[in-house]
Order: structure tokens, then C-alpha cells, then sequence
């Protein structure tokens, strides 16, 4: 897919060009562009526009400054404050594209399709990706549908952009009324298969609902929601289960929506394609701008920002979402999501814990709230909303495998060996070979010192399955060592430093195994390694002590090979 032109552009707006503040000072103009373009490297577009607003108020008129305010406002979906700021912009400078984007997110948000249409005709559109798109839904909303269906079918010839075009006929088709046509392409008997996601998941069950198929519908989304249990689309199968009548299709009904809904499709396809996060959350700000609610805008706008780490922003984004909306409880989980990211554990829990009694029929939230509880080391609640996620699914299906193995994490941590077990070789059941539960399941047979034969199977398995992973061939190392197969741990265990050369423990079980080899120099510095890694006390304590008196009279003390780590 070819880049946009005016990404280029906006490298020069984000503030690539030479600062024009050298020129002309002013008072307080250093100092808030400096701090602007610290924001802009973090990508923290909040910032960003405040300083660079400052510093355009030090230096009015500086086309650079302009440039950065507005891209920095559009980022944060304040359209009317980028428009402001756009109109200052003097024609025949760079940075027009940027302008061009704002004004016509303006002007689509206010329902202007005849200005929308000339700035296309111009060259004065939203880019080359969105332009040819758009024009078929402006085309749509003059009332000729049969230059809007051309419209898509030339962008479907273009290279790569076939199943974003098909898909945009189909929703064309049934905003107004089509469905058979919107069913022929979104089922692939037209134009062979599309891609599925969610948004085209959802709207294809609300044609099958306008066509009387109401079982194909929800075999559709059974079909979905088993792989990916989604929490809008278990609500809309729900709902759609529990009409008596057809409802109004209201996916998509008007040219306005069609239009955002082109924004959020190309800022989706693109992705971190671009290199940046910038151009892809600009359209999905684009897209809510133009229609506010259009919410999986709002969403993907927040996973943009958390792939260019800004947390804060991101839980901004997710908080926007509005309560009953079909996307909500998707929003509330980003939310949390971008909490912990942030280092806002607490956050994160209050979050999760007034979602899950806002929502306890949701398997989904009732095990989001156990993940989070889980690594918090809550372990005993965390317990019990597994538990409560496990009653409300088909435990038979394989995807539930990560529960019960996560379920098994918790109860060994609180000393439940018994019922982790049980719940490991159920996750094993549902998964046969998943080296994380081998893994799991044979340290801890291990440090139970029993079932020692069937322990070192396991972690042999796992160690083929994953081989790169330290702390599985770590594993490999220490059930050795603790069958008393000293020279064969050796290798393992140099394996496992190599793969996570600065993890403490993996240093002091290298260091154990040295000493037993009677390689004790070696060993004493593995141990001081460790130590500078700065492990648990308990752990540190342990390692000085074997620094000070030697790992034989450790072991005479404790009465065995090695202490549970």
C-alpha cells in the first residue's frame, strides 16, 4: 500500500524543519518550544499543544509553530481548536495538507457534502487513501448510487485496496436498503471472501436480521464470539436472540456515517504501517470527530496510544467511550489496561472491580478482573473470579486453557498445590503440549520434590516447543539439579544466563550448579551476579549466606539439595 504523499509533510510539521524562534526572539518562545518538542519526541500530544499554543502566542504567525499546534490539537480530537488554529496558516506556506484534513473533518461534522466534494475535485481532500473513498459516499449522499457503486469499484482495481472497497459497497448497499447486495459481497459470493472483523462481523448479523435469517445471524456470531469472545458482539447477539420483531438495521444508515466510517478504516488498515502511530490516530480522531458515535474510533485511537506508550492518554481516550454504549465495556478494559501500563495498579483494580459488578454475566470482565488481581498478587480473589469466569463459558472449548492455567498460578502461590495441579493438567487436557503449563506444572512437581521422572519429561517438552525461553531451560537446569544429575544441569543452565543474562535467580541456580560441580570460583561469582540484580530479600539473604559459608553447609543446614526458590 503506498504511503500518502503528505506523510512527508508532516515531518515537517511535527517540527523536522530548522526552528524559526533563532530568528526571532521573543520572551518565553525558547523555553515553551523547547518544552514542545520534548512532549512531541514522548509523543505526549496534550503537551505538545499547550507549549507550542505558548509558543505561538511568543511568536504569532511562525508557520512551523502553527503546523505543530494544529497536528498536536487533531491528535487529541480537538477539531474546533485545530480549525482556530489552522485559519492562521498563511496559504502559500506548507503544512496545506494538514489544513486541508482539518477543515474537511469540520466540514463533514457539520454535514456539508457540497464543500467536502469540491475540496476533493480541488486536491484539497483528507489525503489519497481517504479522497477516492469518500467521494463515493459523498456520491451516495447526493442520491447516486450508481456513481458512488463506480466510486468503490475503481478503488477495489487499485492494488491492495480491494477488500476495503468491496466492504464500503456493501455498506453502501445497505444504508440504503439493499441488503441481498450488501449480503452477496459481505458473504463473499460476489467478490470471493473478505477479511472479517469486527465492525464487518457485526454489520453482516444486522443484514442477515434485515433478510429474515435470524439463526444465520446468530450462527454467525456464536461462530465469531467462540474465537474472540468480543463484548459488543455477545451483547448484540444477545440482543438480536432476544428480539421478538426485526428491528431498524442502524450499522450504517447515512452518507455522514459512511464517510467516518472510511477514516476509521483506513486508520485501522495503516496501523503502525506508516512507521508512526501519528497518521493512523489522526484518522481515528477523524473519524470520531466526523461522527461522535462512531466509538470503535475512540478505541482504536486509544490502542494507538498505547503502542506509542503515552498511558495517560490512551486511558483518555478509552474513558470517552460512553456507559451503555455497545463498545463501553471495551473501553473500561483499555482503560485499565492503560492504568497498568502507567504504574496505576489501583486504578486499574477500581476499574475492573465496578466493571465486573456492573457486568457479572460477562466471562470476559470476570477474568480481566482475575488477570489484573493475579498480578497484583491477589491471588485468593483472583481465585475466585476465575472461578466465576470458568462457571459462565463452555470450559470444554480449547481457548480456556490460559484460565485454568492461570487459575493454577494462583493457587499454587497460595500454597494450594493440590487444586494448581489439578487445574495445570486441565489446562494441559484443553491444550496437550503448551510449554508455558509444561513448564509450570514440571517446576512445580520440582519443588514439591515429587513426581521428579514426570517433572523432567514436562520441561524436557517445553524446552522443545520453546527453546529460547530462559526461565523454561532454567527449568530444565534445576530438575536436573535436583535428581542430583549435577554435569548434565551444567549446560542448561549456562543455556538459561545467556537467554536472561540479568534475571537473579537464573545467576544463583548457575552458581548452585557450579558449586556442585566443584567449580567454586565460578560459582561465587554467579552468586555475586546475582546479587547485583537486586533480588528478593529473602532470596538475597539466602545468597549471602552461601557467598559467606559455602552452599554444602547451606544444604546440611536445610537438609536437602536446595531451598525452594
Amino acid at each position: 500500500m503506498r504511503r500518502p504523499t503528505f506523510v512527508l509533510s508532516f515531518a515537517v510539521v511535527l517540527g523536522i524543519a530548522a526552528p524559526v524562534f533563532a530568528q526571532t526572539p521573543a520572551s518565553g518562545l525558547a523555553g515553551n518550544y523547547l518544552a514542545a518538542r520534548a512532549a512531541v519526541i514522548e509523543g505526549n500530544h496534550r503537551v505538545a499543544a499547550i507549549y507550542f499554543e505558548n509558543a505561538l502566542a511568543a511568536d504569532p504567525g511562525n508557520p512551523m509553530l502553527i503546523g505543530n499546534a494544529i497536528f498536536a490539537n487533531a491528535a487529541l480530537g480537538q477539531w474546533g481548536r485545530a480549525e482556530t488554529i489552522a485559519d492562521m496558516l498563511p496559504s502559500e506556506v506548507e503544512g496545506q495538507e494538514l489544513v486541508n484534513l482539518v477543515r474537511m473533518v469540520r466540514g463533514l461534522a457539520d454535514g456539508d457534502l457540497v464543500s467536502a466534494r469540491s475540496a476533493i475535485e480541488a486536491g484539497q481532500g483528507a489525503g489519497p487513501l481517504i479522497d477516492p473513498l469518500a467521494i463515493g459516499w459523498i456520491y451516495l449522499g447526493e442520491g447516486d448510487m450508481s456513481r458512488a457503486t463506480e466510486a468503490f469499484l475503481d478503488v477495489a482495481a487499485e492494488p491492495g485496496m480491494a477488500d476495503i472497497a468491496h466492504t464500503h459497497l456493501a455498506l453502501a448497499r445497505a444504508a440504503v436498503g439493499d441488503f441481498e447486495g450488501a449480503n452477496a459481497i459481505l458473504s463473499g459470493d460476489e467478490f470471493g471472501p473478505l477479511s472479517t472483523n469486527e465492525r464487518s462481523v457485526r454489520a453482516r448479523a444486522e443484514v442477515l436480521v434485515q433478510l429474515d435469517r435470524r439463526d444465520d445471524a446468530l450462527e454467525l456470531l456464536d461462530f465469531f464470539t467462540d474465537n474472540m469472545p468480543v463484548p459488543a458482539l455477545v451483547a448484540l447477539r444477545d440482543r438480536i436472540a432476544a428480539q421478538e420483531t426485526v428491528p431498524p438495521y442502524d450499522f450504517l444508515t447515512t452518507w455522514q456515517q459512511g464517510l467516518a466510517e472510511v477514516f476509521h478504516t483506513i486508520a485501522e488498515a495503516l496501523g503502525g504501517d506508516t512507521g508512526s502511530s501519528s497518521l493512523p490516530l489522526l484518522y481515528a480522531r477523524a473519524a470520531n470527530g466526523i461522527e461522535p458515535g462512531h466509538t470503535e474510533a475512540l478505541i482504536l485511537a486509544g490502542r494507538l496510544l498505547m503502542e506509542a506508550e503515552q498511558f495517560t492518554l490512551a486511558a483518555d481516550a478509552f474513558t470517552e467511550v460512553p456507559q451503555g454504549d455497545p463498545q463501553y465495556v471495551e473501553g473500561q478494559l483499555g482503560r485499565a489496561d492503560a492504568y497498568f501500563s502507567a504504574e496505576r495498579a489501583d486504578d486499574a483494580l477500581e476499574v475492573l472491580r465496578a466493571l465486573a459488578a456492573e457486568y457479572p454475566e460477562l466471562s470476559t470482565v470476570q477474568a480481566s478482573l482475575a488477570d489484573a488481581l493475579r498480578r497484583t498478587e491477589h491471588c485468593v480473589e483472583a481465585v475466585e473470579y476465575y472461578t466465576a469466569a470458568l462457571d459462565l463459558v463452555d470450559i470444554t472449548q480449547t481457548r480456556y486453557w490460559f484460565v485454568y492455567y492461570a487459575r493454577g498460578i494462583c493457587r499454587e502461590f497460595t500454597g494450594d498445590y493440590e487444586a494448581a495441579e489439578a487445574d495445570f493438567r486441565q489446562a494441559l487436557v484443553l491444550n496437550p503440549g503448551q510449554p508455558q503449563v509444561l513448564n509450570n506444572l514440571g517446576y512445580s512437581l520440582v519443588e514439591q520434590r515429587r513426581n521428579l521422572d514426570e517433572a523432567l519429561d514436562m520441561i524436557e517438552r517445553a524446552v522443545e516447543a520453546q527453546p529460547e525461553s530462559g526461565y523454561i531451560v532454567d527449568s530444565l537446569g534445576w530438575v536436573l539439579y535436583r535428581l542430583g544429575r549435577f554435569e548434565e544441569a551444567v549446560e542448561p543452565m549456562e543455556r538459561a544466563v545467556e537467554l536472561l543474562p540479568n534475571d537473579p535467580i537464573v545467576n544463583d541456580h548457575l552458581g548452585d550448579v557450579y558449586w556442585l560441580v566443584g567449580r567454586q570460583r565460578e560459582a561465587r561469582f554467579q552468586w555475586e551476579r546475582a546479587l547485583s540484580f537486586e533480588p528478593e530479600e529473602d532470596e538475597a539473604t539466602r545468597i549471602r549466606r552461601k557467598l559467606e559459608i559455602g552452599l554444602d553447609r547451606v544444604l546440611a543446614d536445610e537438609g536437602g539439595v536446595g531451598e525452594t526458590q
